[in-house]
């Protein structure tokens, strides 16, 4: 089966180490040069000098995640075309490396977005958590962004400002140090002051506009990925909903026909996240995984589970276990090894890499310290578990076909 386990790795200083990854019966490394800035291009040297760290611990450099887009690209800024450029060049040089899939997104200003990144879990332990009145709170009371009370309604004004007035001064100031720090994956750190100024430079950008920002880019790039043999798999939006007034364009099923039909061929692929992707119950995942198969480069698996009730049509929810919350990770399981089957079938030799996306913070995750939403023994038992799914789905139909053979 062409299936790889993969492990999210933050480089030399990422707390959860090469070791563990592989003691975790990974194969592949998820991985990016994160000192590099967002719109530089990424050199051979330093490329090979990563790969040679991972190969000494037995290795395999996989999948970037994630090659950065610059706030210029998205914007039309003053020097997008240099960024695209670098970014093409960054390509060319990851394939001449002999890496061939790389994860990035289009989400505006901030990528993937939580309030409490310690938030006790239904189980044990602790957790990831996006909570949508807090948010809204940061947005209407810190941030004090024009047209927010608009945007939110008078509902959630009253609802965040309750919220606003219940934290405590350390709360506050966690909370706004969580949105604004950037998690795992991101290049920068803001400030409230930094952050206005830049949600300025989107003004007037609308849907549709990020969305022919995007056609051009794909229109750009996909060529040179296409030339280099090397996916590009565009990751959803984390949550799907637009925030702070931003528009968000990698949100649901159409978002992502919308996506493949800019470019037709495997340079323009998916990082299916079914987490991301969950928090929507409008989202149906299994429909989705079957739909776009064969588009797939990455699979990011997890689970969200959405909190009662929503403010202004945006879900609270945080990090489930693999198995619990509102993804079927079985039935997507079995999606998957058919899809996988498929391929092979098909002469495709190419792997398709899969990791445990997120975790749970287990045992001693949170004393050891990691990068949030990264634990070392929360991911292990999340691959553990999808380990045996997996396995499981390719037994239960490698048996099927054998007993469904006419003598």
């Amino acid at each position: 089966m062409l299936l790889e386990q993969t492990w999210r790795w933050f480089g030399s200083n990422d707390r959860v180490t090469l070791r563990d990854a592989r003691e975790a019966g990974a194969t592949g490394i998820v991985t990016s040069l994160h000192e590099i800035s967002a719109g530089e291009i990424w050199p051979v040297e330093a490329i090979r000098e990563r790969q040679k760290m991972i190969r000494a611990a037995k290795l395999e450099w996989t999948v970037v995640e994630s090659l950065e887009v610059t706030e210029r690209i998205k914007m039309r800024a003053p020097g997008w075309q240099q960024d695209v450029g670098s970014f093409a060049q960054s390509i060319r040089n990851l394939a001449t490396c002999g890496i061939h899939t790389v994860a990035y997104n289009w989400m505006p200003l901030f990528s993937w977005m939580r309030t409490h990144l310690h938030e006790p879990a239904p189980k044990g332990g602790f957790t990831t958590r996006f909570d949508a009145t807090a948010f809204a709170a940061f947005d209407l009371f810190m941030l004090k962004r024009k047209a927010a009370e608009e945007e939110w309604g008078e509902e959630a004004v009253s609802a965040a400002h309750a919220c606003f007035e219940r934290l405590l001064p350390v709360e506050a100031d966690m909370l706004r140090e969580t949105i604004l720090a950037g998690l795992p994956g991101g290049h920068h750190r803001l400030t409230l002051e930094q952050t206005s100024e830049m949600l300025r430079g989107y003004e007037g950008i609308s849907r549709a506009e990020l969305r022919s920002t995007l056609a051009e880019f794909l229109a750009r790039v996909c060529p040179v990925a296409q030339e280099c043999g090397v996916r590009l798999c565009i990751h959803p939006d984390d949550p799907p909903r637009p925030l702070l007034g931003l528009p968000r364009i990698v949100s649901t099923a159409e978002d992502l026909r919308w996506i493949l039909d800019q470019h037709d061929g495997d340079a323009n692929s998916l990082t299916l996240c079914t987490g991301a992707l969950g928090v929507r119950a409008d989202n149906d995942l299994r429909a989705m995984l079957t739909e776009f198969a064969p588009r797939i480069g990455f699979l990011h698996l997890r689970s969200t589970e959405r909190e009662p009730g929503t403010i202004a049509g945006m879900e609270s929810f945080f990090e489930a276990a693999h198995l619990d919350g509102d993804t079927d990770l079985i039935s997507l399981a079995i999606e998957v090894v058919r899809e996988a089957r498929r391929r092979e079938l098909a002469g495709d030799k190419r792997s398709l890499p899969f990791r445990a996306d997120h975790g749970q913070e287990l045992l001693n995750d949170r004393e050891r310290g990691a990068a949030p939403g990264y634990p070392a023994v929360g991911r292990l038992r999340g691959l553990a578990e999808l380990r045996g799914a997996l396995t499981m789905a390719e037994r239960c139909m490698t048996k099927v076909e054998q007993e469904c053979r006419i003598p």
